[in-house]
C-alpha cells in the first residue's frame, strides 16, 4: 500500500475504471480524475449523429464520475483544453499541412496525461498516477534505470505511442493493467460490479469524430480564418506523369489506396506527398518499400543513448510487426535505421520504436 493518493486517469473506459476499482479494492487512497481535452460541440459541420469509438467526450466524463461515485473515491475534472489545443491539436494540423502524417496520441501523451496531469495529481498531494494503458514499467537496479516492456496483451499493447516518457514519469507512473489479458480486465470490471464493464473501447482520435482527418483540418483552418494558398494539384507517377489532380496533399498519406481518384488496371498506392507543390506521387507496392530511414527527436527509455551501433527491432506504426535492424547514431541527435528486410511505407511524421525482446529501448520520429 502506498502512503500518499495515487490519482487515477480516468478517460470513462473499462480500462481506467477497473485500475481505479482494483487500486480501491487493495486499499489504496485513490482520487479519479479526468482529463477535458476537447470541447466536442467545437466545427458542427463534421459531427456525426452517432459518434463511436472516441475517447474523451461528455459521455466518457459522465461514465467516469459514475464510476467513481460507485467506489466512494473523490473525483475531478481537469479542463486541459487550451493546453491540449496548443500541444496536440494546432501541431496535429500544421504537420498534415506539411506533407507528414502525425500521430496526436503520443503527442497527449507526451504534453498531458504525463507531463501536465502529473502536476496537477501532485497538487493534490498525488506522488504518483496509474492509468489503463497495457504496458509495463520496471525499475532495473544494475542500469539505476525505469524500463518499459510491451503489455502482456499484444493485441492491446500501447507501447508505441508512450516512447515520449521520461525516467522522472516512469517513476511515478503505474500501470496496473500491463500485465493482464484484456478478456480479464472486462471479467474483473463484472466482478467489482463497474456498470460499463463491457463498454466498447475507443478506435478514434477523440477531436476527429468521424475518422476524416482532411475534413477536420479543413473545418479547423475555417473556424480559425486560415486559407492555404495552393490547395490542389496533380496526382503524378513516379516517372512524373500526371494522372490526374486532387483537391489538398493533406488529404493523402504515405501508404494509402483508397480515394486516389485514378482508375487504373492495378493497385496504387501514395508513394510520397511534396506539399510545397503541391504533387502527390502514387506508384506500385514495390515503390513503397525503403530499408533505410532517419529518425529524430529520440528518446531513449530503458538505456542510455548509444555512441555505437546497435541492433533492435523496429516498429513504423503501431500496427506493423517490429522488423530487426540496425540503428546507427548520427550528428544532432539523429539515428540511421537500416533493416534487414525493407519495409513498406515508412512515413515522414509516424513514430519509430525500437524494441528488444519484450524491452522498449526508446523511439523517436521519422523524418
Amino acid at each position: 500500500m502506498s502512503k500518499g493518493p495515487i490519482a487515477v486517469a480516468m478517460s470513462g473506459g473499462v480500462d481506467s475504471s477497473v485500475v481505479a476499482g482494483l487500486l480501491r479494492a487493495q486499499g489504496e487512497n485513490v482520487v479519479g480524475m479526468t482529463m477535458q481535452l476537447w470541447n466536442q460541440r467545437r466545427l458542427p459541420e463534421i459531427q456525426t449523429d452517432h459518434p463511436t469509438g472516441r475517447c474523451c467526450s461528455l459521455d466518457d466524463v459522465y461514465d467516469a464520475r459514475g464510476v467513481a461515485q460507485l467506489l466512494g473515491i473523490p473525483y475531478y475534472v481537469l479542463n486541459f483544453e487550451d493546453r491540449f489545443e496548443q500541444q496536440v491539436v494546432k501541431p496535429f494540423v500544421s504537420e498534415y499541412l506539411a506533407g507528414r502524417t502525425p500521430i496526436p496520441c503520443t503527442l497527449c501523451n507526451n504534453f498531458i496525461k504525463f507531463d501536465q496531469f502529473l502536476d496537477m495529481a501532485s497538487g493534490i498531494g498525488a506522488e504518483r498516477i496509474a492509468t489503463g494503458h497495457y504496458a509495463q514499467i520496471r525499475h532495473n537496479a544494475e542500469t539505476g534505470r525505469w524500463e518499459m516492456l510491451r503489455g502482456v496483451d499484444h493485441t492491446k499493447d500501447q507501447t508505441y505511442f508512450l516512447f515520449g516518457l521520461t525516467q522522472d514519469q516512469l517513476a511515478r507512473t503505474m500501470f496496473p493493467l500491463g500485465g493482464m489479458q484484456k478478456v480479464d480486465v472486462r471479467a474483473l470490471a463484472e466482478e467489482l460490479k463497474i456498470p460499463i464493464a463491457q463498454k466498447p473501447d475507443s478506435q478514434e482520435i477523440c477531436f476527429v469524430p468521424n475518422g476524416d482527418y482532411a475534413g477536420f483540418i479543413d473545418a479547423y483552418m475555417k473556424e480559425q480564418g486560415l486559407t492555404r494558398e495552393q490547395a490542389s494539384g496533380e496526382l503524378v507517377t513516379p516517372e512524373g506523369e500526371v494522372l490526374g489532380e486532387h483537391k489538398g496533399a493533406h488529404h493523402f498519406t504515405v501508404g494509402q489506396r483508397r480515394g486516389l481518384g485514378v482508375a487504373a488496371g492495378e493497385p496504387l498506392y501514395v508513394i510520397s506527398t511534396d506539399t510545397a507543390t503541391q504533387r502527390v506521387t502514387i506508384g506500385r507496392n514495390e515503390d513503397l518499400l525503403r530499408d533505410t530511414m532517419q529518425v529524430g527527436d529520440i528518446n531513449w527509455i530503458s538505456i542510455a543513448e548509444p555512441s555505437e551501433p546497435i541492433r533492435a527491432e523496429v516498429k513504423i506504426r503501431n500496427r506493423h510487426n517490429a522488423a530487426p535492424a540496425t540503428i546507427t547514431p548520427l550528428n544532432d541527435g539523429l539515428v540511421e535505421v537500416k533493416f534487414d528486410e525493407s519495409q513498406r511505407a515508412v512515413t515522414p511524421g509516424q513514430a519509430a520504436v525500437f524494441y528488444r525482446g519484450e524491452v522498449v529501448l526508446g523511439g523517436g520520429w521519422i523524418g
